[in-house]
């Protein structure tokens, strides 16, 4: 009918070889507690180190500068209540710069 000639995505609804949630929590868990990368956790559980690097992505665990050290969550950096709210900003003032340059320019 009518409804087989509307169009719609080609994009699969589940993939059927995805990782299990529990495999994906465990690894999630050694990345928190251990440090490790995709390297090292692959052959603790067996799995490919693009895997375990694609599980890691996932709730943002890729990269350990995204982690606290102290508790292994991910750092939200810059949260807002509301889009446009004034940030802090930290600056750093210069000393006097005489005209035609500085000490690049005149070799002080």
């Amino acid at each position: 009918g009518e409804s087989g000639l509307i169009d719609r995505s080609s994009r699969l609804h589940r993939t059927a070889h995805r990782t299990a949630a529990a495999t994906g929590t465990h690894v999630c868990g050694l990345r928190r507690n251990r440090e490790l990368g995709p390297a090292r956790i692959g052959p603790i559980l067996g799995l490919p180190a693009s895997a375990v690097h694609r599980i890691l992505i996932r709730p943002g665990l890729n990269r350990l500068a995204f982690l606290r050290r102290s508790t292994g969550e991910v750092i939200r950096r810059h949260e807002r209540d509301r889009p446009g709210e004034p940030v802090h900003v930290d600056v750093r003032k210069l000393g006097r710069i005489p005209d035609g340059g500085g000490h690049k320019v005149l070799g002080r």
